[in-house]
């Protein structure tokens, strides 16, 4: 084996007999003038069946022709010593067993080095040469005419030969083969894998059938192109190695249809993905996030989702020609590269883009933007600056496509996508991928986006109608919190209120409408409203829960709990009533908290049972924490456990109020709860 791995033989050294003369089995005679055997042969004794003993001397008519051909073949035999020209021809013979057959002639004139003259036959059996022939023409006519490309190397790896096909797949004429390695006709393939594999099939001496190479060849330089390429050691009779054939078919097609079927199963797959992950919720930032988190990195390695700035807004808008669009970000996800991120909009970031922009000109439309292979001149149009443009130009973004977000006939904003490491540019397939996404996607940010609008309506009603009232009123100090539910759920109907009364007294209530949305919002506001008016009349606690129990049945059968306490200072006491409430929690210095032992009493609105009050001692430093049920209830947990954490956090009288209320809301609200919370703490003052 040589320094790079090849079998070679050696130089200098004799090489092994040829195959093909032990196939002809050539038997050679040697005549003098006179037509006398001098030299015979082993091929000979086995041809004609005569030893050398027995044909030596005699006349080679009488050995090696039929008798009919004697005076024939002795005029010719003449002509060959008279003129030096060579003869060939086919005679039957005459074995010395008496059987016949043909056999090929050539006979041709010697001298030797004293001038003497003899004749040298050459004679081979005819059925063995002809079908010998016929062997050659045909493997020459298939190899010519093969489709697939043929070649031989030698034991060093160079071309040998190579078919016509061969020519046609490489690009490279048959005699530019020749002499040369795969790697030196073919620079534009990776050859190292092709190479190693030969040398290997040289040395085990194991085909190797169907090995899948793709590359670039000087036939089409542009294009990859795919190829089956086999392998097999070329062996004589005697087991030399002569070196390797190979085999090579074309099968772009097939390759490309096999990547063809790859994109769809992976289009399909990643539209199955964006149907399961888009829309999860009906957060707007969320899901526009989850459409951009889909597209990367199977379509795209940056993408952004804008929405027109006034559609966020809720209001329907449309753009003419010369008019710019104003465009909010919503989510921008990339692969990689940091340039890539600082050239697109940060999400909430609001930005005028030119009218001759491609997203301007994507969301006026209504139609894809696709610019396959950008230029200089493209950047400045895809991006929002010439800072922005130089950023994407450091980037790399080579190709760009803007599809539009549409739902319900309305043009919401634009998906845009922009390639960087990926090579491939878009295609007209990525492009109906993306529409598709787009298209799915548009409806969960419309709905989102509605959602939104709606539950900002509701929020702003309730807040507004929550009371803002003084840190100290009365003899209490108080503080207060309302959390609205998590933004997949509507907004809740929780109050709390706290109403100054005559002689130093003081209201303090707490409820919860059931149900969510603007309609509990507004039940909520008319029974703060009823309670207020029915607290100004000093009544009873469990009197004033009754007139609320008749309101409440009045309004579209709405049902709400609600714990109402009136803190008189000069008694030291609270007296209290409940409809349905959770319990409040009592806080005194030097004692474990409680909750307080109430009668529950029933719901407002379900009417037929009445109310009672319940009087609670009172003194300086105590306090009192009244909650709906948004702060303790989970899915997870018990109630009971969930009041437990309560009462431990309430560990310090001594805490200031304001603290207390950020406390207890951080430890116990739940993120994923979706009710709303209202709390109010009642501190007893000197």
């Amino acid at each position: 084996m040589s320094a790079d791995g090849s079998i070679a033989a050696e130089a200098s050294g004799p090489t092994g007999p040829s195959g093909l003369l032990d196939v002809l089995n050539v038997a050679s005679v040697v005549l003098d003038t006179d037509g006398r055997i001098v030299l015979w042969s082993p091929q000979a004794e086995e041809l004609f069946g005569y030893s050398a003993r027995e044909a030596l001397g005699r006349y080679a008519a009488h050995v090696m022709v039929h008798e009919r051909h004697f005076e024939l073949v002795v005029k010719l035999f003449a002509d060959v010593m008279s003129t030096g020209r060579s003869w060939a021809g086919a005679f039957p013979i005459r074995r010395k067993d008496g059987s016949t057959r043909l056999v090929e002639f050539r006979n041709m004139r010697l001298v030797d080095d004293r001038g003497d003259v003899y004749a040298l036959g050459l004679a081979a059996d005819q059925s063995t040469v002809r079908r010998l022939e016929r062997d050659v023409a045909l493997s020459t006519r298939m190899v010519t005419q093969s489709p697939i490309g043929l070649a031989v190397l030698d034991t060093r790896l160079r071309y040998v030969t190579v078919n016509p096909a061969l020519e046609r797949i490489n690009g490279v004429p048959a005699q530019e083969h020749v002499g040369r390695t795969v790697r030196d006709v073919l620079p534009l393939l990776d050859t190292e894998a092709l190479e190693s594999a030969a040398r290997e099939v040289l040395r085990t001496g194991v085909p190797l059938v169907d090995r899948s190479a793709v590359g670039r060849t000087p036939a089409d330089p542009d294009e990859d192109h795919a190829w089956s390429v086999s392998l097999y050691r070329l062996e004589d009779t005697r087991g030399t190695v002569l070196g390797v054939a190979l085999s090579v078919l074309d099968v772009t097609e097939q390759y490309r249809s096999g990547i063809e079927a790859e994109a769809a199963r992976r289009r399909l797959a990643l539209i199955a993905d964006a149907s399961a992950r888009i829309g999860t919720t009906l957060d707007l930032e969320q899901t526009a996030r989850e459409l951009a988190e889909v597209a990367v990195p199977e379509l795209a390695d940056v993408a952004t989702v804008d929405l027109l700035d006034a559609v966020v807004a809720g209001r329907r808008t449309s753009l003419g020609p010369a008019e710019p669009a104003v465009i909010r970000a919503l989510a921008v996800r990339a692969a990689d590269g940091p340039d890539a991120l600082d050239a697109a909009d940060s999400p909430g970031q609001v930005t005028r883009y030119a009218p001759d922009r491609f997203v301007t000109e994507c969301v006026r439309t209504g139609r894809p933007v696709m610019v396959t292979r950008v230029k200089d001149d493209d950047l400045a149009r895809i991006a929002r600056s010439s800072e922005a443009a130089g950023l994407l130009e450091r980037a790399g973004v080579h190709s760009y496509l803007a599809v539009p977000l549409i739902a319900r006939g309305e043009v919401l904003g634009a998906l845009d996508l922009r390639r960087t490491r990926n090579p491939v540019p878009f295609s007209r397939d990525d492009l109906l991928l993306a529409r598709e996404l787009a298209a799915r996607a548009a409806v969960q940010i419309d709905n989102a986006r509605w959602y939104q609008n709606a539950r900002t309506t509701a929020l702003t009603l309730q807040r507004s109608l929550l009371p803002s009232h003084p840190p100290v009123t009365g003899g209490l100090e108080v503080a207060s919190r309302y959390q609205p539910a998590g933004a997949t759920t509507e907004v809740g109907g929780d109050w709390f209120d706290v109403i100054p009364l005559d002689g130093g007294k003081t209201a303090l209530v707490v409820g919860d409408v059931m149900g969510s949305g603007i309609d509990a919002a507004a039940t909520m506001g008319r029974l703060r409203t009823a309670t207020t008016t029915l607290a100004s009349l000093d009544l009873d606690p469990a009197v004033l829960l009754e007139h609320l129990d008749r309101i409440t049945s009045g309004l579209d059968h709405s049902i709400a709990t609600c714990v109402y306490v009136v803190h008189d200072p000069a008694l030291g006491r609270c007296r209290i009533a409940n409809a349905g409430h959770l319990p409040p929690a009592h806080v005194r210095p030097g004692r474990p908290p409680e909750l307080l032992d109430l009668p529950t009493g029933v719901p407002l609105g379900v009417g037929g049972v009445a109310f009672s009050s319940t009087d609670v001692d009172f003194a300086v430093g105590d306090q009192l924490v009244l909650y709906t049920d948004g702060l303790v209830e989970t899915r997870w947990h018990s109630l009971d456990e969930r009041l437990d954490a309560l009462l431990a956090l309430l560990d310090d009288p001594a805490r200031p109020l304001e603290e207390m209320c950020d406390l207890l809301l951080s430890a116990l609200h739940h993120p994923d709860n979706h009710d709303d919370v209202a709390l109010l703490v009642a501190r007893a003052r000197a």
